[in-house]
């Protein structure tokens, strides 16, 4: 009987492993009307095992069958997609890993470009305090000259006045 209803019922297994299913369907069958007469003799209650509730034990196993392997396929399912997900985002890991690479390229060209620069603006900043150091000393220099010069003009100017009056003198004398 089981076999007539498993044969065309899929199971997802070998020929030889839906066999064993269909003899272990039979042997539970002949455990269950052994323990309805072991029933019988320790309670005096008879039960009976008809061929209806055989089916109904081979429809209840397609049931959970079904129910299990569908829930598996779901499982299933999830894994897939999120396998798909995991080389999705390994793709991308790659992907950017390779532009990181570039732009880490990129930014050392940068920065050595930047030292550069910094290295000329350094020289250039220290040549031109060098300048500048020169041009203040040149400074002081002709501070100096004009320093002397304006001593020697006050002095002259002093000298001048004195002989103002002696200059007046002649300038009058004449004329």
């Amino acid at each position: 009987v089981a076999q007539h209803f498993l044969s065309s019922y899929h199971i997802e297994c070998t020929d030889e492993v839906k066999q064993s299913v269909v003899n272990t369907m039979g042997t539970i069958q002949d455990i269950v009307a052994e323990k309805c007469v072991e029933y019988f003799e320790r309670y005096r209650r008879r039960t009976f095992v008809t061929p209806k509730s055989y089916l109904y034990f081979i429809g209840g196993y397609k049931a959970i069958y079904k129910e299990k392997f569908d829930s598996v396929g779901c499982l299933s399912e999830r894994m897939r997609t999120g396998l798909a997900k995991l080389m999705e985002a390994e793709v991308s890991v790659n992907q950017l890993s390779e532009e990181l690479a570039m732009k880490e390229k990129d930014l050392a060209v940068a920065s050595k470009k930047a030292d550069e620069v910094l290295l000329e603006v350094t020289m250039k900043a220290h040549a031109a305090e060098k300048v500048k150091m020169q041009v203040q000393k040149v400074k002081d220099k002709a501070q100096a000259i004009v320093d002397d010069i304006a001593i020697d003009k006050a002095a002259a100017e002093e000298k001048l006045e004195a002989a103002r009056p002696a200059l007046e003198e002649a300038e009058a004398a004449l004329q």
